[in-house]
């Protein structure tokens, strides 16, 4: 009896402790007993047919009058409203209702305030976020947005409908990663709106190398560098074409100051943005047309992440009926179509990032030197919340030309004197970016266009646009600092007022091209104009080659069709591969080769350059080529060297290959030998053919390109089994169809303009972030097939469409 009682005793103490255990969070470690409750947990995640009627009418605050929402096929919301309070209130209730998650967990990122929920690891990128200055530059963006009443009513109406759904929420009924993470929804606000903005300007517009070429400067010297970093590339296909008539007399341009050299720096960006991250877009005018109206295409390469970076809506109210994608968590359609006009954008890519030198008076970084005084550092702490452990402080320093991203001391001057560098980002300016999309949404003819534009402000971006009355147009646009040449191409002098950004271009002024004689216009993200541009945008753009790829194909075509531009958004021809491997096989004797390195030799003599899933030749020609490059510049800008740089671009490096056997540059410093060209090339292609051979074995179907490219679509937070591994999609970096390992076509838009617009879009996810319903993913296996459906755009409410599924009708309390 008493063994009876003590195993009793031991089995309620072991039953007490496991249920403390799994309902308390530990450090990081979330309350499992929470998250695997069959009550509370995400086993109530899995949709059901009740969980979205077909028919239901919902009360809901704060609406002013009956709202009708129509969902199809694919569970986009058709949203009919009667006023644009309404419109956007409910585009705020649904967007919520399908991703409320993903919005604040997005909000959470741009605000530095990831490590509240998921603890210590995200602390370094917390503070980086925040001495970027995220909040700083949502904050002087919000304060113009809610200047103007049209989007100061769309910002509050969106944050109430968000709200509306979020007050109605139990905890049982939370998105499942909240519980897994054990946090809940905060209400939303239009600053969460704005910073959503500022990520999105983070991600395209974030990346420098600024003191990595500065650091290159300083040990090879000025010549080195402008032989080697060039401001225009030998081969381009500019967005605005050479040539293209401007009405505009030019502004003065500021005047080059005397040379600066800025000190040694081994604190370069280390949260930078992929270096991938682009887009497509292009219109074909009438002329080229089947049906005698424009036709234009949107494909923005984002990360490919569940949920979407995209949602689906048509928004409906007195003045707009518009069809497109949204960012979530943002009020308005930034990609789209209306009954007369389409848009898309593409990332510009310009220099609007420039890093400022700046000298403190001493090492207690109370002043700092500026036009021969000593200025006041204005501090600000930021207080970190980190999740299982106390708040962490962080003083963020300002200067008049912005936040010090990173303070720890550099090489100083002396002791007394430490050198930091100050952040100067068109993102901290004040802009009223909603408005530009706001007007889009509303636009009938190429004036509103035009005037939409010019509220415009970060992340720069190459509009697109057609229109019924058979226009075309694109123009990159933006706010962009007017300098002089080169400035920010190197660190800038934080003293000297004389390097200080003077004034914008004006935005009538920037780079246009209207209805060219060529019958289309395109962006690929490469340079938006040539050298008869009187401004300069910076000296960097993406590579040519889709760019070109796609003005190639257009100049051809001839009464397109959607589907043509479809196709073309789908192209996998590779360009630089086309210039460059001849010259590669060139260089390599096969009598040098080994059996397994000729079988290999031969498989590149047969690719024909294409980019597919199931090619060879792309496996091994990027391994092939990649480590050329890496053999012919590692020893001079490589980590070896103890500073921070970079290499020469692609285009620089292809010169050199295709026209300078005996560059200096081609011997490794580090090997006693005098290497040649033939040497590393050799040496390069029987590294990628032991790689591929270890990794798959000899020569053999696995080495498809598919295979080793290895294309994921992860969730958000990186959550294991919730993406989608290993796609079986072709494509690449420098190709139309972009698609890499973690970036590709975000969106896929084409529209053909008409009396009656017919437009075809998906994008590789589904409009739902609960990985419990089927649309979660249900996009993914068209979009990797490079099916295009069409889209349903509703003219009225009650319009038959075979299409829709769902009526819903939302009503005031």
């Amino acid at each position: 009896m008493v063994f009876r009682w003590i195993k009793f005793a031991v089995a309620f103490v072991i039953t007490i402790a496991l249920t403390w255990v799994l309902h308390t969070s530990h450090g990081t470690v979330p309350p499992f007993g929470k998250f695997l409750s069959p009550y509370v947990g995400f086993w109530r995640e899995g949709e059901t047919a009740a969980d979205f009627p077909k028919r239901q009418e919902l009360a809901l605050p704060a609406l002013e009058q009956p709202v009708q929402v129509r969902f199809d096929d694919q569970r986009v919301a058709h949203v009919f409203a009667q006023n644009d309070h309404d419109l956007y209130y409910t585009q705020g209730y649904l967007t919520a209702r399908d991703r409320l998650w993903q919005m604040d967990f997005m909000t959470h990122v741009a605000a530095g305030r990831l490590a509240e929920i998921v603890g210590p690891e995200r602390l370094e990128m917390d503070r980086f976020f925040r001495r970027m200055g995220m909040v700083y530059g949502a904050q002087r963006s919000l304060d113009s947005m809610l200047v103007d009443p049209r989007t100061r009513l769309a910002l509050t109406a969106y944050s109430d409908g968000v709200n509306a759904y979020i007050n109605v929420l139990n905890p049982k009924d939370y998105p499942f990663e909240y519980k897994l993470l054990n946090y809940a929804p905060e209400p939303w606000a239009p600053l969460k709106s704005a910073l959503l903005l500022k990520l999105m300007a983070f991600d395209l517009s974030g990346r420098s190398d600024d003191l990595r070429l500065s650091n290159a400067l300083g040990k090879y010297g000025p010549e080195v560098v402008k032989d080697l970093f060039p401001d225009y590339p030998r081969l381009e296909d500019p967005i605005v074409p050479v040539g293209s008539p401007r009405n505009f007399t030019p502004v003065p341009v500021p005047p080059t100051p005397a040379g600066f050299e800025a000190a040694m720096s081994g604190k370069v960006p280390q949260h930078e943005p992929a270096p991938d991250l682009g887009s497509n877009n292009f219109a074909v005018g009438a002329a080229k047309s089947a049906t005698g109206y424009p036709i234009l295409a949107n494909d923005p390469h984002l990360q490919l992440n569940l949920p979407s970076i995209w949602y689906q809506m048509q928004l409906s109210a007195p003045g707009v009926n518009v069809y497109g994608v949204s960012i979530p968590g943002a009020p308005t359609l930034i990609i789209g179509f209306n009954q007369d006009v389409a848009w898309g954008v593409t990332n510009t890519g310009a220099d609007v990032m420039d890093w400022y030198q700046i000298k403190f008076k001493d090492a207690t970084k109370r002043e700092y030197q500026y036009a021969g005084r000593w200025l006041p550092v204005r501090r600000v702490v930021e207080r970190i919340q980190i999740k299982g452990q106390p708040d962490r402080l962080d003083t963020v320093l300002y200067t008049r030309h912005g936040p010090i991203v990173y303070d720890h001391d550099e090489k100083p001057f002396s002791p007394q004197t430490p050198v930091h560098h100050a952040l100067r980002w068109t993102a901290h300016d004040g802009a009223n970016e909603v408005l530009t999309f706001y007007l889009l949404n509303r636009a009938h003819a190429y004036p509103d266009y035009l005037a939409a534009l010019t509220h415009y402000g970060s992340p720069a971006q190459n509009f697109i646009f057609a229109s019924n009355q058979k226009d075309i147009a694109i123009r990159p646009n933006g706010r962009f600092p007017l300098k002089w040449n080169d400035q920010g191409k190197f660190i800038l002098d934080g003293t000297d007022s004389a390097y200080d950004w003077h004034g914008w271009i004006p935005a009538q002024q920037n780079p246009l091209s209207y209805n060219p004689k060529r019958g289309f216009v395109s962006s690929a993200n490469q340079t938006p104009v040539g050298p008869d541009y009187p401004y300069y945008l910076g000296w960097q753009f993406s590579l040519w080659d889709r760019g070109h790829r796609i003005n190639e194909r257009l100049a051809r075509m001839q009464r397109a069709t959607p589907d043509s531009l479809r196709l073309l958004q789908l192209d996998n021809f590779g360009i630089n591969a086309q210039l460059m491997l001849p010259r590669m096989l060139a260089l390599v004797a096969p009598g040098q080769l080994k059996p397994a390195e000729q079988r290999v030799y031969q498989e590149l003599q047969r690719w024909n350059f294409s980019y597919d899933a199931d090619a060879l030749g792309p496996s091994i020609y990027e391994l092939w080529y990649n480590q050329l490059i890496k053999r012919i510049w590692e020893d001079d800008f490589g980590k070896q060297t103890g500073l921070e740089m970079r290499y020469p671009n692609r285009d620089r490096t292809n010169t050199l290959i295709l026209q300078q056997p005996n560059s200096p540059w081609i011997d490794d410093k580090l090997t006693p030998e005098k290497e040649t060209l033939p040497d590393l090339a050799l040496q390069s292609l029987r590294w990628a053919t032991d790689s591929l051979t270890r990794k798959f074995g000899p020569l053999n179907d696995d080495w498809h390109w598919a295979n080793q490219k290895s294309t994921d679509i992860l969730h958000l937070a990186q959550l294991p089994g919730f993406g989608h591994m290993n796609l079986n999609v072709g494509g690449g970096v420098g190709i139309v169809n972009a698609i890499t390992e973690r970036n590709g076509p975000s969106w896929r838009m084409v529209v053909a303009l008409g009396p009656q617009p017919k437009a075809y879009g998906l994008f590789p996810g589904g409009q739902s972030g609960n990985p419990g319903s089927r649309y979660y993913d249900n996009m993914i296996a068209p979009w990797v097939q490079g099916k295009l459906p069409e889209l349903v755009f509703l003219q009225k409410p009650n319009e038959r469409n075979e299409r829709i599924r769902a009526a819903w009708k939302l009503t005031t309390k």
